[in-house]
């Protein structure tokens, strides 16, 4: 092919909307945080059309992959709105880590995507330098992703992402919830905010405000500091109770869906959980969200976490240990309620 006909080849592929260039320039952005993620165990580097990672499990028994894929949600309108789009990385990568972490799974291995209607390489790399960065904290290697301009499929200045996650856990140290019974503590820790879900509700209830406002209600804050704020990681929080010998039974990542549909996923048949809904303060953010809004307290509860971002379920003669060990460790928990017979969720208390 002639240099001329090449030249006019890219040209009308621009003219259709789709930059090459701007795709490689993405990359460029991003490599050098893609590749302090890397662990031994990824074999290559960035560029190839698959992730090689090597399987060494160390010294496990039975070696259990486990996997999830999501995204997160309407967010991204709050990142455009904002601006602050690096967060939305550490949003999947810890949204992801945390599902698997349920049934006690390590990560080992995280895959993005990331669309846009009209390629910008450094809001691209903003977001996936924010998803490296949020692997590096945790261990977890980035090992590939894809980056895709589709104009007529994405509007234009917004975006879409994804991530998948693969972890491992030994087949004898897997957390299924099956050994949970009545009378065992259930431990909250905090979420840092909406974390990924209920965004649809809040845009609709928040978006003639000022969000730049310093908000008397809010405690001196503004909804553009506030909403985007990043999911955060409770795989730390594990780490410390593993470590400290606490046998946990069960486990639930609060998103969407709330306090109402995500505990139950894991409760063996005949058993259920009371929550004191008078055990925390619901953080100010999600009072105005709910004020606004005008949703009963009950419908809250399933699209907002409240402020509940993770639970841990263990034996009651062990509370103690487990409040420590957390506490030791940086976090914030508390005794959110107890598992007891029935099915469900029930809450004493306002809801």
């Amino acid at each position: 092919m002639t240099e001329s006909k090449q030249g006019a080849q890219a040209s009308a592929y621009e003219r259709a909307g789709v930059s090459i260039d701007a795709g490689h320039r993405a990359v460029h952005l991003m490599k050098d945080a893609v590749a302090r993620t890397h662990t031994p165990n990824v074999l290559g580097g960035l560029g190839g059309f698959g992730g090689l990672f090597r399987a060494a499990f160390g010294h496990m028994e039975d070696p259990v992959l486990v996997a999830s894929t999501d995204g997160v949600g309407t967010k991204t309108k709050v990142a455009v709105r904002t601006g602050r789009f690096g967060g939305l990385g550490g949003d999947i990568v810890n949204h992801c880590v945390n599902d698997i972490l349920v049934q006690g799974a390590r990560p080992l291995f995280f895959l993005d995507y990331v669309a846009m209607g009209k390629l910008s390489p450094e809001r691209v790399a903003e977001v996936v330098t924010g998803a490296a960065q949020a692997c590096e904290a945790l261990g977890v290697a980035l090992l590939g992703g894809e980056t895709a301009e589709m104009p007529g499929v994405y509007v234009d200045g917004e975006l879409d992402i994804v991530g998948t996650i693969v972890g491992v856990v030994d087949r004898p140290a897997l957390i299924t919830g099956a050994r949970i019974e009545a009378g065992d503590t259930v431990i909250a820790l905090p979420s840092s905010g909406l974390h990924t879900n209920g965004f649809s509700l809040a845009r609709m209830a928040l978006d003639d405000l000022d969000w730049n406002e310093a908000r008397a209600d809010l405690n001196g804050q503004t909804l553009a500091d506030l909403l985007p704020v990043p999911h955060r990681s409770y795989l730390p929080a594990f780490d410390a109770l593993q470590a400290a010998g606490v046998d946990v039974r069960g486990m639930a990542h609060i998103t969407g869906g709330g306090l109402i549909d995500n505990p139950p996923r894991v409760f063996p048949a005949g058993i259920g959980m009371q929550v004191d809904t008078g055990s925390w303060t619901v953080p100010p953010v999600f009072e105005l969200i709910v004020a606004r809004a005008g949703v009963e307290r009950h419908e809250a509860f399933r699209a907002l976490n409240m402020g509940v971002g993770f639970l841990f379920i263990l034996p009651a003669a062990q509370q103690t240990a487990a409040l420590d060990a957390l506490r030791v460790a940086g976090e914030q928990p508390w005794v959110i309620g107890q598992m007891t017979a029935g099915q469900g969720v029930t809450f004493t208390g306002a809801v």
